[in-house]
C-alpha cells in the first residue's frame, strides 16, 4: 500500500510516505511557517520513495482537532493533490496520531492527549492501546476546560500518560488532574509516520472521503466549513 500523510495542525509541519514497510518522513516544528514548508516536503518524501502521486492509493489527512489555519492549510494541499491525481482523502484524527506514537513509544496502556484550543481550552482526546497498538477511543474528543476530566474521577493512574502541547500550555490542567495519570510525556505534537498505519486501518474499512467532502475536525462550530468555502 502507499499512502501520503499530511498533518499541519499544530506548529509542527509533518509529511510522510509509506511504500510498503518503508516510511519516508519530513517533521519540522516551525509555526506559522506551514505554507512554506508543505508542498517541498511533500515532493521530498515522493522523490525519496520514487512514487508519483497517481501511484498511490490514497492521501491521509491530519484531520486535527487543532490551530484552525492549519488544519485548513493541510486540508486544502490535500484536496489539490487528491483532486489533480483522482484520489480520494481517508481523514484521520491528529489527536489519534499521538496517542499512536505514545503507544510506540512506550508500555502505557492509556493515553490522554491534549493539544491548545486557546480560550483557556484544549482539545482533549483519550484512548487505550488496542491491537497492534493502534489507539481505541475511550470517550469522544471535545473541549475542554482546565478542570478535571470527569471520566477519569475515581480511577487507577497506573498506566496511564498524558501527552500533547496542551498540558504544558496550561499547568493548571495537569495540576488538577495530577492523581489520575501517572506521568506526562515530552511528545507534544502529531507526527505524519504515525496517521500511516491509522490511515491504513480507516482505508481498509472503507473511511474514504471525496475531497470535496472533507470537513477538518474544529470542534468550534463557528468555524465549521469546507476548506473550499472559507472566505466564499
Amino acid at each position: 500500500m502507499k499512502l501520503l500523510a499530511i498533518d499541519t495542525s499544530s506548529p509542527a509541519c509533518s509529511v510522510a510516505l509509506s511504500v510498503g514497510p518503508a516510511v519516508f518522513e519530513r517533521h519540522e516544528e516551525q509555526a506559522r511557517e506551514h505554507t512554506r514548508l508543505v508542498t517541498p516536503m511533500i515532493r521530498s518524501v515522493l522523490s525519496e520513495g520514487s512514487v508519483a502521486l497517481s501511484d498511490l492509493d490514497a492521501i491521509v489527512l491530519g484531520n486535527g482537532p487543532g490551530s484552525f489555519i492549519g488544519m485548513r492549510i493541510a486540508a486544502s494541499v490535500a484536496q489539490g493533490l487528491a483532486h489533480g491525481a483522482g484520489l480520494g482523502i481517508v481523514p484521520v484524527s491528529s489527536l489519534a496520531a499521538v496517542a499512536a506514537e505514545v503507544f510506540a513509544e512506550t508500555d502505557a496502556k492509556e493515553a490522554i492527549i491534549a493539544q491548545d484550543a486557546h480560550m483557556n481550552e484544549v482539545y482533549l482526546g483519550a484512548y487505550r492501546r488496542g491491537d497492534a497498538n493502534h489507539p481505541d477511543t475511550i470517550f469522544p474528543e471535545r473541549l475542554h476546560g482546565q478542570v478535571v476530566v470527569s471520566e477519569l474521577e475515581g480511577t487507577d493512574a497506573g498506566g496511564r500518560v498524558a501527552a500533547g502541547f496542551g498540558w504544558r500550555r496550561y499547568p493548571q490542567l495537569g495540576a488538577v488532574n495530577a492523581s489520575y495519570i501517572e506521568e506526562q510525556l515530552d511528545l507534544l505534537h502529531p507526527r505524519a509516520r504515525f496517521l500511516l498505519p491509522l490511515g491504513a486501518i480507516a482505508l481498509q474499512l472503507g473511511k474514504i472521503v471525496d475531497p470535496k467532502d472533507v470537513m477538518p475536525a474544529y470542534l468550534r462550530n463557528k468555524v465549521a466549513e469546507k476548506p473550499h468555502e472559507a472566505g466564499s
